[in-house]
């Protein structure tokens, strides 16, 4: 991460105060009941701050402060009203399909989203000042994309396992460090003006954003969670090779070649490749293997289905009012010049 964020509540600056001193116990703070747990700004920049410990870290902390019990017993807090607020606005659904038919569930909760679609928006009309936005939105996770899945690999064996390898193998460029989906979306934002310095714009990112990272890494870091993880990862691949054919789209309506849309081109054709793999040998291979984990495995495709609905309706009812969908937003005279972690 390239630099310090600015707090965003009273739970996020204690994090950022003691994190940067040496690690020891930290006070157990009174949490108070975020009003929308789904989207709160200091809860979420607080759960991005704690799952970055075991990415890349953060700058100038003590990696020891990974396993302190005592941060890790807030995460465990800020969890529980997050999964909390989650169970309640997405209950889980009795199962009424059998683990055989994982995958055409899937696909029913994929066509299932008639919302407004940011995708086509981008590609037929969207301005450059809204790709410009929507890329800084999504560097939260691309530029670490794959990452919160892996941590799925050691909790999986025979077939699914095999499939998850495959499609992690795709997503970080097939052994050529040139070619890692991460690297590839930095070339974009490179292309684009944008700073390609990891975590540089996380000041601008609001928690309806964030909220949408930290689904991966509470799935992917809880065993017991490993269900919803591979759901996640099912439904993303399912629904990602159309909108990125619609982004690369808008952005050659823009004027912008190749180094801009190398990103999305890839995209359309690996995820068009991972759909069934994901769907039949990993969703539903999991499923076979471990019935009992069939409804997570929904559960956590549904997850993802409603915080990018809320994310979606978050930044285009921004920008039908005229408005930005960042929290700060960006510079229009060279955002690579003022990034506000620069």
């Amino acid at each position: 991460m390239s630099g310090t964020p600015s707090a965003r509540g009273e739970i996020s600056a204690l994090l950022l105060d003691r994190l940067a001193g040496p690690v020891g116990a930290l006070p157990d703070p009174m949490l108070r009941e975020p009003d929308e747990p789904l989207s709160d700004e200091d809860l979420h920049l607080s759960l991005y701050l704690c799952y970055e410990l075991h990415y890349r870290g953060l700058p100038g902390v003590d990696e020891r402060w990974e396993w302190e019990p005592s941060l890790l017993g807030l995460r465990r807090s800020l969890e529980r009203r997050f999964e909390t607020a989650l169970r309640e606005a997405i209950p889980p659904a009795p199962l009424e399909v059998g683990p055989e038919e994982i995958d055409l569930a899937l696909r029913g909760i994929a066509e299932a989203d008639q919302g407004r679609s940011l995708s086509k928006h981008l590609e037929r009309e969207g301005s450059l000042d809204q790709f410009l936005e929507f890329v800084v939105h999504r560097s939260a996770y691309q530029l670490k994309e794959a990452d919160p899945h892996s941590w799925a690999l050691p909790r999986l064996s025979g077939r699914p396992k095999a499939a998850l390898v495959e499609i992690q193998a795709d997503e970080y460029g097939g052994g050529r460090a040139d070619r890692v989906h991460a690297e590839l979306f930095a070339v974009a934002m490179d292309a684009l003006g944008l700073d390609r310095r990891y975590g540089a714009y996380l000041d601008h990112i609001p928690g309806v954003t964030l909220a949408t990272v930290n689904l991966m890494s509470m799935f992917g870091l809880h065993r017991r969670l490993r269900g919803a993880i591979i759901g996640h990862l099912a439904l993303f691949e399912l629904t990602s090779s159309l909108p990125n054919g619609r982004y690369a789209a808008g952005l050659r309506r823009l004027g912008f070649g190749e180094p801009a849309t190398i990103f999305f081109d890839e995209h359309v054709e690996a995820d068009a490749v991972h759909e069934n793999i994901a769907a039949v040998d990993l969703a539903g291979g999991l499923a076979r293997d471990e019935p009992a984990l069939a409804s997570d495995i929904l559960w956590g495709a549904h997850c993802l289905a409603a915080l990018d609905r809320r994310w979606v309706d978050h930044v285009l009812d921004a920008w039908d009012a005229g408005q930005s969908s960042l929290r700060v937003p960006l510079s229009r005279a060279g955002a690579q010049e003022d990034p506000i972690l620069a």
